[in-house]
Order: structure tokens, then C-alpha cells, then sequence
């Protein structure tokens, strides 16, 4: 009567078993649940990956962009519009001015009644010809200058961008080797910790071990900062349409050489920062002429009639300024110093560009010569020695100090490597913005 298994009608089980029943049949449930779970999140976080995703930009894309984009751009074509309208000024004529009066006459004689007389006057300012030519050709040489100067920023925009993009995919190759090394040490460290835990490697190996993870942990994050930096920098120099977030397609070019640095000297006289300065020159000796031609700029021509009550009188005239207490001695004097600096400066750009170029080529030839250092020889050397030390330290032979120099060896010099492919690049960008010529060709 105490038998605590009841059975019910319609099942010959007992209650234990039907308990039973129930949870297996949970159990199945909750397995088909998370089968299910497994199967669509992995869709689903696909789905917010793609709709979220970064947009990718190419090195023309973001050289298309920030031509059109940046404000220093906007800046030289408001300078330019400016030359532009000041030779129309210079151009121009002088306005006539009309002078016209009235007022009441009055004779002496007591029998003749008062009237008015009025009279109205006319002149014209015209300069001498050389006045007008010194003008319009200081004008026209402003626009060269200033045309210059707008060359000089579009081609200075385009090798900051190209720059910093190239250093961007640099620093996320970086970020792509500390990350690698990062969880390499991970993985060393979780075996040593092992190893140490059952007796088979000393404590100061964990402690190294916790060490160099700790150093890669943190070489990884200033890495990540560093691209971020630069990103942001890259975002500047486009505008604030580029969006915060964004990604680079490309990588760093190696194919493109220089010409000798004998061509490269040639070249400096075309170059657009010696031709600026020249255009400067040209504007200054234009405003010399200016000067000294305004000590006599030119003559007035009038004209005017007179009415009187009993007479009309006709007047033609010409008005000439005489240069006696004012002969523009301190406009020509500055003039004249203004000239001298602008010759000075063109003398001063001229050997300043070809000792840059010869610096410039010069670390494009360090540059040059450790990458091919590199490639020839140093990766493949540092690559072995690290898979003889690993080898050795698994075998039991070295142990785990040994194996993390060299592993700290390989890294600083796939480092090195990255370090001198930018060097390489940076180089050749830098005669490419003295020069004024596209050096690094730019793939679509």
C-alpha cells in the first residue's frame, strides 16, 4: 500500500519512467534549439556584416575626392578668380567726371536787372601708354604666379595623400604581423604554463612567457592606434564627405624605379616651385616699371561751357601733373628692394631644390638597397633561424628563451623590412612633389 510507483490507465509504466520520458524529450528539444540557433546566426551576422561593412576606397578614388573636395583647393581657384578679375582692372579706363554749376549774376550798373549764369565742365583722365602696359603686365604676371601657386597645392595635395595612404597600408601590415605574433605568443604562453604546471619547465619560463605576451598585447594595440591615426589624417586631407570609417585597396608598389639623378637635375628647372618663384620675379620687375612710369602717369583732357546773361564761352583744355615735390622716389626705392628679394629668393629655391632632389635620391638609394638586402637574404635568414629554434625547443634541446629571441629577432626584422618599403616609397614621393612630375604611377 506504501509502494510509491503508481501506475496509471492506458500506460502499463510506472511514473519514474514517464518522468523520464518528459525529459529526454527536453532534452531533444533544446538540442533542436540550439541546432537551429547555430544554423541561422551565422546567416544573420553575415547579413549586419554586409550591411554594415566599411566602403573601400582606391588611391585614384581618394585623389578624385580630395581634388574636388578639399578647401585648399576651393582657396586656389577663389585666387585665381581673383588674378583673373584684377586683369580686367588693370584693363579699364578711367571714369570722365562731369562739373556743373549755377548761381546768380549781378551787374553794377543800376539799371540792368539780375539773371543766373551756369556752367558745366567735362574731363577725362587718360594714362600714357607705358603707364597702361606696366599695369596690365604686373596683373598678367600676378595670374601666372598665383596659377603656379594653385599647381603647387594640387600637386602638394596629391603627394600628402598619396603619402599617407601608402603609409596607412604600411601600418596595417603591422598591425597584420603583432596581431600574428600576438597570438603566437598566446599560444607559447598557454603550453609553457602546461609545461610548468606538470613540472617540465621551470617558473621563469611562464614568467618570460607572460612577459613577451603581455609586449605583444600591447605593440598590437599601438599599432591598431597608429592606424588610426593615420586613417583620420587621410580623412582630413579628403573633406568631410569621406566617411569615418573606411577601408584601402591596394598595397605598396616596388616596380617603379628612378632615373639617374643626372635626369632628375634636369628637371628641376621646369619644376613648378622654381617657376613660382620666377612668375614672383617677373611680377616685381613689372611693378619697378610701374612705379617709375607713374611720375608722369598721364594727362587730363576737359572741355566745359560758361553761359552768362550777355555771354556763352567755350573752354578746351589739358591738364599735366608736374612731378616737382613728389617724384615717387620711396614706391620705386621699395620697388626696386622688392626685385632684389624676389631674385634672391629664385637664387635661394633654385639651390635649395637641387640639394632636396640630391638628398631625396639618395635616401631612395638606402632604401632601395635594404629592401633588396632584405629580400635577398635577411627575411629567409631570420625565417629559418626561428624554425631551427622552434624545432630545438620542442624537441627539449633550447629552451623557451632561445625560441622567443628568435622569434622576437624575426619579427623586428619583417618590421625593419616594412619599415624600409615605406622609406622607398617616401622617398620617391618627395622628388615626385619637388619635381612637379608624376614619378609613382598611380593604378586604377
Amino acid at each position: 500500500m506504501n509502494n510509491p510507483v503508481k501506475y496509471y490507465s492506458g500506460f502499463n509504466k510506472p511514473e519514474l519512467c514517464l518522468g523520464i520520458g518528459k525529459i529526454g524529450y527536453l532534452h531533444i528539444l533544446w538540442m533542436n534549439c540550439r541546432l537551429a540557433v547555430a544554423l541561422i546566426l551565422p546567416v544573420f551576422a553575415l547579413a549586419v556584416s554586409t550591411a554594415q561593412a566599411a566602403p573601400v576606397f582606391t588611391l585614384q578614388q581618394l585623389l578624385d575626392s580630395a581634388m574636388q573636395q578639399n578647401p585648399a583647393i576651393a582657396i586656389s581657384r577663389a585666387q585665381e578668380d581673383a588674378a583673373h578679375a584684377s586683369v580686367t582692372t588693370a584693363k579699364s579706363f578711367a571714369n570722365p567726371e562731369i562739373d556743373a554749376g549755377m548761381g546768380p549774376t549781378r551787374f553794377r550798373t543800376v539799371n540792368q536787372s539780375d539773371s543766373r549764369n551756369w556752367g558745366v565742365a567735362l574731363s577725362q583722365p587718360l594714362e600714357f601708354s607705358d603707364v597702361r602696359t606696366a599695369r596690365r603686365e604686373m596683373a598678367e604676371s600676378n595670374v601666372k604666379a598665383v596659377e603656379f601657386n594653385s599647381e603647387l597645392t594640387r600637386i602638394e595635395l596629391r603627394s600628402r595623400v598619396k603619402n599617407v595612404f601608402y603609409e596607412v597600408l604600411q601600418r596595417q601590415a603591422v598591425v597584420k604581423l603583432v596581431e600574428d605574433d600576438r597570438n603566437l605568443l598566446k599560444q607559447i604562453r598557454e603550453r609553457v604554463k602546461l609545461r610548468a604546471d606538470v613540472g617540465e619547465s621551470p617558473r621563469y619560463e611562464l614568467i618570460k612567457a607572460d612577459t613577451e605576451a603581455l609586449a605583444a598585447e600591447r605593440d598590437y594595440q599601438s599599432a591598431i592606434v597608429r592606424v588610426t591615426e593615420a586613417k583620420a589624417y587621410l580623412r582630413g586631407l579628403i573633406g568631410n564627405a569621406m566617411p569615418a570609417d573606411f577601408e584601402l585597396a591596394g598595397e605598396l608598389p616596388l616596380v617603379d624605379y628612378l632615373p639617374d639623378l643626372v635626369t632628375l637635375r634636369d628637371k628641376i628647372d621646369q619644376s613648378p616651385l622654381l617657376q613660382q618663384m620666377r612668375a614672383q620675379k617677373e611680377t616685381a620687375q613689372t611693378k619697378l616699371r610701374l612705379e617709375e612710369s607713374l611720375r608722369n602717369p598721364g594727362v587730363t583732357l576737359k572741355a566745359g561751357i560758361e553761359q552768362d546773361p550777355d555771354l556763352t564761352s567755350l573752354r578746351f583744355g589739358l591738364a599735366i601733373p608736374l612731378p616737382l615735390w613728389n617724384q615717387r622716389q620711396g614706391q620705386i626705392a621699395e620697388a626696386s628692394a622688392n626685385l632684389m628679394q624676389a631674385q634672391a629668393h629664385v637664387s635661394e629655391r633654385e639651390l635649395g631644390l637641387q640639394r632636396d632632389v640630391e638628398s631625396s635620391y639618395q635616401r631612395y638609394l638606402i632604401a632601395q638597397a635594404q629592401v633588396a638586402a632584405f629580400e635577398n637574404g635577411l627575411l629567409s635568414q631570420a625565417e629559418s633561424v626561428l624554425k631551427v629554434a622552434e624545432a630545438a625547443y620542442r624537441f627539449g634541446e633550447r629552451g623557451i628563451l632561445d625560441y622567443l629571441d628568435a622569434q622576437r629577432t624575426y619579427r623586428s626584422v619583417r618590421k625593419d623590412y616594412l619599415a624600409a618599403r615605406y622609406d622607398y616609397i617616401n622617398a620617391m614621393l618627395e622628388i615626385e612633389r619637388l619635381l612637379g612630375t608624376e614619378l609613382l604611377e598611380v593604378k586604377s
